[in-house]
């Protein structure tokens, strides 16, 4: 059995790869290999011109970042641990990726793991998507160490422990090949955002461990696909965090959470629509009156499986009110 899989999904990313592909092949030990969702650009072409080494799987159409994935790995059955990487990551630390695999190794409990991921733009700083290791509040919003709501900190070592934590970013997610089948992969309904969130929540529930590596690190660049202020992009964050929380939430549990969570966001609708933004103020109403589809036959879509961790998996806080309420803007203030 060979050891990592490197998988980088792509979509008309040819410059993106162009530009990140190098430093990975580099710096790797893994295999890389790169998924294309059906490009309309010269994506293939250029990685057989320029990357001979680097395997691709080419698809028949763009199934979107979840089921992408899933198919791609489908046919990875020869690994032991996958790499989900963002095209927009630049690897600058020899090794990184062994750091990771080692640490599994030693570690049977873990499921699955992330980097220390820093900000392309700011290096110094985490990036937005996933920093120092992810969790969730109690009302159901994603938050990070390195990072709340809008506030990204500076990286001065405070976070560089092993943690153990709810979610590890998709931009740099290493995932156990058996725990990835065991829990079905990415729910393709997501189709992209909150499906890494809504895995590890899944692995977490088989009783399983999420951990971040800090000793690894990455560079992610962020927003290459679609920009923060996107309504595309503020509808399925929007949605898919209601997904989420229908899925994995017990029945009574859910019910007083979306009462809040409809609350919320209506009052985030509102703020949309004070600075005159109707577009993603639309795109919260619809996301607020999505009804989640039925299960398909396809990978990733089972329920929770019934095995339930005895660990607490939501933040006892609001992240919200720690915030504007008191004040609360960097991980380490947090409380309840």
């Amino acid at each position: 059995m060979q050891t990592l899989a490197i998988v980088i999904l792509n979509w008309n990313g040819s410059d993106m790869m162009r530009r990140y592909l190098p430093s990975v092949v580099s710096n790797s030990v893994g295999d890389v290999i790169v998924a294309d969702n059906a490009s309309t650009d010269d994506s293939i072409q250029m990685l057989s011109r320029e990357f001979p080494e680097v395997r691709t799987i080419q698809f028949d159409q763009n199934y979107g970042f979840a089921e992408g994935y899933n198919r791609a790995l489908a046919q990875l059955t020869e690994y032991k641990y996958f790499m989900l990487l963002n095209s927009d990551v630049e690897i600058r630390q020899k090794g990184w990726d062994k750091i990771l695999c080692d640490y599994m190794d030693s570690h049977p409990e873990c499921a699955a793991c992330q980097p220390k991921l820093l900000s392309l733009r700011e290096p110094d700083h985490f990036e937005y998507a996933g920093a120092s290791g992810g969790f969730i509040d109690r009302f159901g919003y994603p938050f990070c160490r390195g990072r709340l709501l809008g506030t990204v900190e500076k990286d001065n070592g405070q976070y560089d422990d092993i943690h153990h934590v709810l979610w590890a970013t998709g931009a740099a997610l290493l995932c156990r090949a058996e725990d990835w089948t065991k829990s079905g992969g990415l729910d393709p309904r997501f189709f992209a955002h909150m499906e890494e969130i809504d895995l590890c929540w899944r692995l977490r529930n088989m009783g399983r461990e999420i951990v971040c590596i800090p000793q690894s690190t990455a560079y992610h660049l962020g927003g290459a696909t679609l920009n923060q202020g996107n309504p595309r992009k503020t509808f399925l964050n929007f949605r898919n965090n209601r997904y989420m929380l229908r899925k994995n939430l017990p029945a009574d549990q859910l019910k007083k959470i979306i009462r809040m969570r409809n609350f919320l966001d209506l009052v985030a609708a509102l703020q949309f629509l004070l600075k005159g933004d109707i577009k993603n103020m639309k795109a919260v109403l619809r996301a607020m009156h999505s009804k989640m589809p039925a299960e398909g036959k396809t990978a990733g879509t089972r329920n929770s499986p019934a095995v339930i961790s005895d660990k607490p998996l939501l933040a006892p806080y609001s992240i919200i009110w720690q915030y504007y309420a008191r004040g609360k803007h960097f991980f380490s203030q947090l409380s309840e």
